[in-house]
């Protein structure tokens, strides 16, 4: 379940950096659109990208370097300047610092930090007694761009961007102003403050271009992913998704489960238990936000999933001497609820293994109703019904500890790079040679669904 919960989100991350090329294979111009690269290209230039311990930039993020912006003019008491030809170099240049996706709130907050930025240009400067021109350069250091998007349900039921906020600041700013003449010392004062001016008044255009574009970039993707579904405006779609896994699973005969027979021998005893049903699965919800995080170059799953109320029932049957002695029975039981809130974590780079860095269980009120053992019925519930329930906090915290060794034990076996390239590639590809669409998968048969033996999740 991890592995596939990690792949997605490399896939999703590919998805949304998706960009074209200038120079498709002649076979695949066949299948994809002219220019457009094929996705599982785009994973392996990601993957190799955050194998560097210091990735600078992203793969196929269209970003011009230099980054032309327009002319302008400044008046000052005694002087005028003109600035021309203007570009803005190293923009590309940038490291992400942190990406954190609230997907219930489908809002997204990021941070990025360029290192260095450079302005070239030529200047005019004209007083009423000379006049200087030349080139010159602003550089700026420790720029840290930071980012605020959501998205919403519209009017037709599409989701678009809406809110969208950014900001630039920087630490340090330096000048060079050439064949500014005898009079470059009169006027330095002045001069010292034309780099911040530069800055301010080039930042609006950066900004004004920025939000055009990602508004536009990530219309075009839920249009191309999500455009031939509608979303009601009264539930997020993250919860709209939840409903269907849900009703998915009772498609599916799962809700309610047949557990396998258990039969386990202790001492000199035998004991079997047959015909046991579990009912409430399907209940399963997300309790509070779900939240994706991207930061210290590793990808970081925070989540909540609870269950409403778990019943079940089973027939038990106790043995003893070869069967001389016997005992059967039926129980039932219920559970008020049942949460966990897991931490999950994937290194950019896929050549290292998952991590499972926390675990926090809660079981609501258990009853257990027993039948067929005589006066120990009584013995049964009492120990049953009393004890979990006054110690069950600390049964789950016992609990948590085994249970967190165990799946980080298995994590370890998992080799993320190998599987998203044997397994996520070639699906990624069939998925936009059809045009991916988000209800071709929702619209999935259930007997299309992947198989896997379910009692390995509940033995686990």
């Amino acid at each position: 379940m991890w592995t596939h919960f990690i792949v997605c989100c490399v896939f999703a991350a590919s998805v949304l950096g998706q960009e074209k090329d200038d120079e498709p294979e002649a076979h695949e111009a066949k299948q994809l659109k002219e220019g457009e690269q094929k996705l599982s290209e785009q994973i392996l230039q990601v993957l190799e990208h955050f194998k560097s311990p210091d990735p600078v930039g992203l793969p196929g993020a269209n970003i011009p370097d230099p980054y032309p912006v327009p002319d302008t003019k400044q008046s000052f008491s005694v002087t005028t300047m003109n600035f021309k030809n203007m570009a803005v170099y190293g923009i590309s240049k940038f490291k992400i610092i942190y990406i954190d996706a609230e997907v219930g709130d489908m809002e997204v907050h990021a941070a990025m930090l360029i290192d260095k930025l450079q302005v070239r240009g030529n200047y005019t400067m004209s007083t009423w007694l000379s006049r200087s021109s030349g080139p010159f350069t602003v550089d700026l250091s420790g720029l840290r761009v930071t980012a605020r998007a959501n998205l919403g349900v519209a009017r037709d039921g599409h989701l678009r961007a809406q809110d969208i906020v950014m900001d630039i600041n920087f630490d340090k700013i330096d000048m060079n102003f050439e064949n500014l003449g005898f009079f470059g010392s009169m006027f330095q004062g002045m001069v010292n403050t034309i780099g911040t001016f530069l800055f301010d008044s080039i930042k609006p255009f950066i900004l004004k271009e920025a939000y055009t574009k990602i508004r536009t970039e990530i219309n075009t993707k839920l249009d191309e992913v999500a455009g031939d579904m509608q979303f009601p405006n009264s539930i997020s779609p993250l919860d709209m998704v939840i409903a269907d896994t849900r009703r998915k699973v009772e498609e599916m005969k799962w809700d309610p489960y047949k557990v396998k027979d258990y039969n386990t021998s202790v001492s000199i005893f035998d004991v079997a238990l047959s015909n046991t049903w579990l009912t409430g699965i399907s209940s399963f919800h997300r309790v509070g936000n779900i939240t994706l995080k991207m930061e210290n170059n590793t990808a970081i799953a925070d989540f909540e999933i609870g269950t409403q109320k778990l019943q079940g029932m089973t027939q038990w049957d106790i043995s003893a001497v070869s069967g001389l002695l016997s005992r059967a029975g039926s129980a039932s039981f219920s559970v008020e609820y049942m949460s966990a809130r897991l931490v999950l974590a994937q290194p950019l780079d896929t050549r290292k293994r998952p991590q499972f860095r926390d675990l926090d269980l809660e079981v609501g009120n258990i009853q257990v109703r027993c039948d067929g053992a005589g006066t120990l019925d009584y013995v049964i519930e009492f120990v049953v019904n009393v004890l979990p329930n006054l110690l069950r906090y600390q049964i789950m915290d016992a609990v948590e500890g085994p249970v967190k060794e165990k799946v980080q034990q298995e994590l370890n076996k998992i080799n993320v790079e190998e599987i998203i390239k044997e397994e996520l590639m070639p699906k990624a590809d069939l998925l936009q040679e059809q045009g991916f669409k988000l209800s071709s998968l929702k619209d999935l048969p259930v007997d299309a669904a992947e198989e896997y033996n379910v009692d390995d999740f509940f033995n686990f």
